[in-house]
């Protein structure tokens, strides 16, 4: 089958290729001009993306990454990835879907199957994705949704091994994307409606920010008796059933955590409902960088204001670039707020606004490993007796204790 991918960031690339390697035809489309460009030099973002595969899809006409619209045409199935933000006020931004839908509205034609991956509210395929690509002329196309279930640098769960939930708003459509993603996927979870996957998508995330909120304020409580949060989420974690351990952080970043419960927050509203438990665990990690870094101020005391600290890793998550959400950049940003000389080392990033990554330094106030990724050499510090709070949610304990 022809098979065009909206969209080539980390949950489009990681389908295009999985769809490729399968055999089907696939054209990865994006607006992003010098995203297509580094694709079709072998050169992807995406942690596990060979530049190898790419190249040799490439070759095999099996994948074709380009910014135009045209190569959709005479498509037999239309995946949207494209994201889904929100604004400055935590509000949902489906500005990057409305866009996408109008651009396959314009070059899209026939029987053609058109799945949503992109997250966002229960009724976003039958009320939005749906009126917005189709005409008086054209209503003859399959309407599905397969909420994206991609964990960039996950060794073990890939597109293929990962359980896909599908719903369509016809037997038909739900049928045709079960055998779609039957051909690179192992296994399939058919819903009766679309806004029963839709909403899965939902509390999956809403589920961690909860729960990592709530291992947060366990941390704040006892840390007033001295009593690590990361040794009681071990030692909790021993028991084999009806509980699933999470570890304090500096609070959560990325695509999903902290933007998926603000659109079921969002949702909750519009119905008259208020999402009280959602609201509160997504005030309270969002405030958790600021709140982490006044807690350095107040254990430096007289020596914080103009100290010299380095921050070790700024990227969302280890092993991947991905600055979206970043508690790391804002509790840069808050301890420069209070005063603070702040540099940061982070080899895979490398480079964030203006600023570069600078060489871990052992000649400093005080160091915070925050995105441990695996490429660092923490023994800089340790070898120089650095001071060093370790504030990763990793299960690894590095030389110093876990300071939440």
């Amino acid at each position: 089958m022809k098979v065009t991918i909206v969209g080539q960031g980390y949950v489009g690339q990681s389908i295009a290729v999985a769809a490729s390697e399968s055999g089907h035809e696939v054209v990865g489309f994006d607006i992003n001009a010098d995203l297509i460009s580094d694709l079709n030099e072998g050169n992807s973002f995406v942690p596990g993306i060979e530049k190898k595969v790419i190249l040799d899809l490439i070759g095999k006409k099996n994948y074709i990454p380009t910014a135009n619209p045209e190569f959709m045409k005479g498509s037999d199935v239309i995946v949207i990835a494209v994201p889904t933000p929100i604004t400055i006020n935590r509000k949902p931004d489906l500005g990057p879907l409305y866009s996408a839908c109008s651009i396959i509205k314009k070059y899209i034609h026939g029987s053609v199957l058109i799945i949503s991956e992109s997250t966002s509210y229960p009724g976003t395929l039958r009320n939005i994705i749906k009126p917005s690509i189709e005409s008086e002329n054209e209503k003859n196309f399959f309407f599905a949704i397969a909420p994206e279930r991609v964990d960039p640098g996950n060794p073990h769960w890939k597109i293929s091994n990962t359980p896909r939930v599908i719903s369509g708003l016809s037997d038909e459509a739900t049928q045709k994307a079960v055998d779609f993603y039957s051909t690179f996927c192992s296994e399939i979870f058919p819903v009766s409606n679309p806004e029963i996957a839709e909403s899965a998508k939902l509390l999956e995330n809403t589920f961690r920010q909860v729960n990592i909120a709530l291992i947060n304020e366990f941390s704040d409580i006892l840390d007033t008796l001295g009593i690590s949060s990361y040794d009681v989420a071990t030692a909790a974690s021993t028991k084999p059933f009806g509980f699933m351990k999470f570890l304090p952080s500096i609070g959560v970043g990325g695509h999903c955590i902290p933007v998926d419960p603000e659109y079921f927050s969002f949702f909750a509203s519009s119905l008259g409902k208020e999402a009280k438990i959602t609201n509160l665990a997504n005030v309270l990690n969002t405030e958790r960088p600021k709140k982490v870094a006044l807690k350095i101020k107040n254990l430096l005391g007289d020596n914080f204001v103009n100290s010299k600290i380095q921050v070790a890793g700024i990227a969302y998550k280890v092993g991947v670039s991905d600055l979206r959400e970043s508690p790391a950049v804002l509790l840069i940003n808050a301890l420069r707020e209070l005063g603070a000389n702040v540099k940061w080392h982070d080899p895979v990033v490398k480079e964030w606004h203006e600023e570069s990554s600078s060489p871990l330094d052992p000649n400093i106030d005080l160091g915070l490993i925050v995105t441990p990724h695996d490429c660092m050499d923490l023994n800089v510090w340790k070898s120089s007796a650095t001071r060093v709070l370790d504030l990763s949610a990793s299960e690894h304990k590095f030389t110093w204790d876990k300071a939440l």
